[in-house]
């Protein structure tokens, strides 16, 4: 089969090829799946470069995440048959066929387009298991930078339904009416002089008092410029490729503390993390929850996805498809 693989970490668009690999077969506990749509996420993109908290065996191949059809069972596995359509619980997505823990893996409605179900756990879970980490109550203010990404979206969305007022800091004025287009209000653009009193008039003089930031570099220091004393920021990505940038007069006078969140080790029970993803299909079955695909790419295409999924002002995810 066809998979995209890389031999050694580096920039993807110099490391990633594909490669003729033997068929994966499922062990106990497991299906596989031949791969219909697999995006290509941030994270992704780190592991690649050696960059990211797990570091694969190379040579490796990469993703995350994809939507398909179970093609054979390994032994003990119940909850899925054959020609069932499924996502999550899987690894190693860039590639025709892929293998699912079973007991991970979600059936999909026909009513969920491939678009939306191939992305359904990384983005959406995250930003539930988010909010979940931030520990808020209703009518808490927060701050978070990167508002008009795929999460920042979502952490809006969510966080206003558990009444969380969310704002969201953009790089764009333009940003700011596409936010509002879908809904998303309390968005703030730092193109020009001033936002920081925007951000302000917002909340009415109620504290803000956690901060989330997913760039990295000096961000995060907008961030705390809005926030009340004995903020938290919590970081959870780094696409600036910078270390955060933090004075230290924040942490000393003002009382700031930060951490980090990962998916891959939240604190939260399983069975919460269950819950969140039942309901997240569920929204997708009602069409309440529709997540778009730019573009995708054939697996030989794997150098144009990459740069694609690097292009500024894109409407969705880029996604490969076998």
């Amino acid at each position: 089969m066809r998979s995209v693989v890389f031999e050694t970490f580096g920039v993807p668009q110099a490391v990633l090829g594909v490669a003729e690999r033997a068929m994966p077969v499922p062990g106990p506990g497991q299906a596989l799946v031949r791969m219909a749509l697999s995006p290509i996420h941030n994270h992704d993109l780190s592991t690649i470069a050696g960059q990211y908290g797990i570091k694969p065996a190379l040579p490796a191949v990469p993703g995350t995440e994809a939507v398909g059809v179970v093609e054979a069972l390994g032994a003990g596995v119940t909850n899925l048959a054959i020609g069932q359509r499924v996502a999550g619980g899987a690894a190693q997505t860039w590639a025709q066929y892929y293998l699912v823990e079973a007991a991970r893996a979600v059936a999909v409605p026909a009513s969920v387009s491939d678009e939306t179900a191939c992305q359904l756990v990384s983005m959406p879970l995250s930003a539930k298991m988010i909010l979940a980490d931030l520990k808020l109550t209703p009518g808490d203010w927060i701050v978070q930078n990167a508002g008009n990404g795929a999460v920042g979206k979502l952490v809006a969305r969510f966080g206003a339904e558990q009444g969380i007022n969310v704002v969201s800091l953009v790089r764009r004025d333009a940003a700011v009416d596409e936010l509002e287009a879908l809904g998303i209000t309390n968005a703030v653009s730092r193109e020009s002089e001033g936002w920081q009193e925007r951000v302000r008039a917002l909340s009415g003089g109620m504290p803000i008092i956690r901060a989330l930031d997913s760039v990295g570099g000096a961000a995060p220091a907008e961030l705390l410029a809005v926030v009340a004393d004995g903020a938290e920021l919590v970081n959870f990505g780094a696409m600036s490729g910078q270390p955060l940038s933090i004075a230290p007069a924040q942490l000393l006078f003002r009382g700031i503390t930060v951490r980090g969140f990962w998916g891959m080790k939240p604190n939260i029970a399983p069975e919460e993390i269950g819950r969140m993803l039942g309901e997240l299909v569920a929204l997708a079955a009602k069409g309440e929850l529709v997540l778009p695909i730019e573009a995708a790419f054939g697996l030989e295409q794997i150098g144009a996805a990459v740069a694609a999924s690097g292009e500024p002002g894109r409407k969705g995810k880029i996604a490969l498809r076998a």
